[in-house]
Formats: structure tokens, C-alpha cells, sequence
């Protein structure tokens, strides 16, 4: 599923599980890639591809080097094996550090306790590829991400700010205290405000931000995302469902939020969560895809996006609705636009019926 126009500033693209191909979905990173004249600052997560996909990638990757294209990719790594969990430290994805640096490109490490989590391409510094998706073989074809690609110089210098910060320390901790304003974008023909931020150094204000729109909802709220941890989201959620002033609907993926609940279980002072939580999941009727319990060599089709639409409004990016996300390296875009909205709001509707059999009334 996808949403492009020519003349926007702002397009969306949208996958789901067995509806599109890798070569599809390499397609159109690389024609966003071949377009850059100058620069291309690639901060990656996990970047691991079949061997096909990757000679694609690299043949155009080579092919802006050979026209003088500055290119860098910074990626999650540079920590023990095994990391110190106990201490909160979580793991790089294995393999992406081999297959960066056999690129061939300038690449760094990025360390950091948690997890430098951004997804997104500089280029040029006036156009932006972002969302939730990896670079990988399963996040192209097997889970629900999504994808915004925009053309701004105010956002874009945000994000090739947040890069140079990460790159130049080696480390994202102490990075994106980024102080941004709202950049003015069209799609589908009509005018959107956009706003990034970043974590962490935005960590705390952006989950205080998510809550504040969630609490003031007039119409509706819908979630559709991988996780549901934030105890502020959660009190948020709750609240406005005690109120019954908006509707609130979605989807998330139950086998990781499984794995979540037997987390909580441990820790004393997240106890009060899980009543919480399966008491929305309960009201709201949110939905669960059943997802592959993770192995780092198993099957990967999660539901991955990170999506909430309130009332006019999307909120999209890297950042899961997690208390980690707000110490990760993550970068989150507040969109204003009641047309996106709708965009977002029937992939939502679709991902309903694909997994739960129900479509909402909204």
C-alpha cells in the first residue's frame, strides 16, 4: 500500500506481511538514493540484505560515489558480546557491522547503553527518507512498517544536525537535544505542519508530548504499533477511555507484548501496568497480530510500525512508545494533516481486518 505524489513534498509508503517484495521495496530506497547530488548520511539500525538486494544497493551507492557523493552510514554497535544486560545495556543486531563495512564506504560504530535505533537517509540536506523500517530482508517483506519520505531544508537540517552529532561522538548519548520548530509541507495537494525531534535528548519531553495529544483527543486515537510500554501512554490511554470522549482503536503485535508482560512481572514497580494495559486492550478491542517469537535467527514478522493517529494528526518515526526509547538514538515526526491522517487511518483500517477480521467504524 502506498501514497506518492510528484508535486507533494510529503509521500507515504506502507507495508505489510506477503504484500510486497524486498526488490520492490529496495526499488524505491534506491531511486530516493540515485537522486542526490552531493551528500548521503545514512544512520541504520540494523542493515543486513540477501545477496541480490545488496549488489542493487551498492551498484547505486557506487554509482552517486563515482559522480562525487559524499556518503556515510553510522550504525548500532561497538558493544561486549555479550552486552551487560544487567546493567541495561541492550545488543547490536548481529551482522549488520560486517555487512556496513563491507560497503566499502565510510562507516562508524555507533555505542551507546541502548540502542542507536534511527532509520533514516540525509540527501542533500533537503530531502529525507524516515519511518520504522530496517534494512532488512524480513523488515522489507515479512513485517508492517512504514515509511515517510520528505523534502524540506528546515527538517532536513534537523536530521543532518542529529547525524553529525551521533557521527562526530561515536557514542549517541548526550545527542539530538535538538531545539526544532514546525516546517510547513504539502501532501495529496493539501498543507501539513511537520515537527522532529529527537532522542535522547528529547526523550522525556517527547513521551510527555505523545501523552499530552493522547489525553486531549476530541474524536479519536488509534495505535498501531509493535510496542505498548510507556507507563505515561498508558495512563494517557486509560484516562481517555474513563472518559469515553474519543474513540480508541488499533493494533499491536500480542507475541511481543507476551514477552513484555513476563518482563513486567519482574520488576515491582511496573506491576500496576499490566492490569492497566490488558484493561485497554480489553475496551479498546485492540487487536494482536501473532507474531514469531523472536530468535536472532528465526523468522521476523513483526508489527513493527510505531504509529499513533490522533484526531488530524500522525505521530511516526523510529521511536517505539517504550520507556527505552527515550535513552535510544530515535527521531520521532509530528505531522499535522487531515488527509495523512486518513492515509494512515485506512492502512489502519486494512492491518484491522487483515489480522483481526474487523474493520472500524471511524
Amino acid at each position: 500500500m502506498n501514497s506518492e505524489k510528484t508535486d507533494d513534498q510529503l509521500s507515504v509508503y506502507f507495508l505489510s506481511e506477503g504484500e510486497q517484495t524486498g526488490a520492490e521495496v529496495l526499488d524505491r530506497l534506491t531511486n530516493f538514493l540515485l537522486r542526490a547530488q552531493r551528500t548521503l548520511d545514512i544512520a541504520v539500525y540494523d542493515m543486513r540484505l540477501e545477496e541480490t538486494l545488496r549488489l542493487q544497493l551498492l551498484q547505486a551507492l557506487q554509482e552517486r560515489a563515482a559522480a562525487g557523493v559524499q556518503i556515510r552510514i553510522c550504525y548500532d554497535g561497538d558493544k561486549p558480546e555479550p552486552p551487560n544486560v544487567a546493567a541495561g545495556q541492550d545488543p547490536a543486531p548481529p551482522g549488520t557491522g560486517a555487512f556496513v563495512q563491507g560497503l566499502g564506504f565510510p562507516w562508524r560504530r555507533i555505542g551507546g547503553m541502548k540502542l542507536m535505533h534511527n532509520k533514516f537517509v540525509v540527501r542533500d540536506a533537503p530531502a529525507v527518507w524516515t519511518g520504522s523500517l530496517n534494512l532488512t530482508n524480513d523488515a522489507f517483506a515479512l513485517m508492517e512498517n512504514n515509511v515517510v519520505a520528505l523534502e524540506s531544508p528546515e527538517l532536513s537540517s534537523s536530521y543532518a544536525e542529529d547525524f553529525e552529532q551521533i557521527w562526530e561522538k561515536g557514542n549517541f548519548e548526550g545527542t539530538g537535544d535538538l531545539k526544532t520548530s514546525s516546517a510547513s509541507l504539502r501532501f495529496a495537494g493539501e498543507p501539513v505542519e511537520a515537527r522532529v525531534m529527537f532522542s535522547p535528548g528529547c526523550g522525556l519531553e517527547i513521551d510527555a508530548e505523545i501523552a499530552r495529544r493522547v489525553r486531549g483527543a476530541q474524536r479519536r486515537v488509534r495505535l498501531c504499533s509493535l510496542l505498548i510500554n510507556s507507563g505515561t501512554l498508558i495512563a494517557a490511554l486509560g484516562h481517555l477511555l474513563a472518559e469515553r470522549r474519543a474513540q480508541v482503536d488499533g493494533i499491536f503485535d500480542r507475541t511481543q507484548m507476551e514477552q513484555v508482560f513476563w518482563q513486567w512481572q519482574s520488576v515491582p514497580s511496573n506491576h500496576w501496568k499490566i492490569p492497566a494495559l490488558q484493561q485497554i486492550i480489553e475496551r479498546a478491542h485492540l487487536i494482536g497480530k501473532n507474531s514469531t517469537p523472536y530468535t536472532p535467527t528465526g523468522r521476523h514478522d513483526f508489527m513493527h510500525n510505531k504509529v499513533l493517529v490522533i484526531d488530524d494528526s500522525v505521530i511516526t518515526g523510529s521511536y517505539n512508545f517504550s520507556r527505552s526509547a527515550q535513552f535510544n538514538a530515535e527521531n520521532i515526526l509530528f505531522l499535522e494533516s487531515a488527509a495523512l491522517a486518513e492515509r494512515y487511518s485506512v492502512y489502519i483500517d486494512h492491518l484491522l481486518q487483515k489480522y483481526g477480521g474487523v474493520i472500524s467504524p471511524s
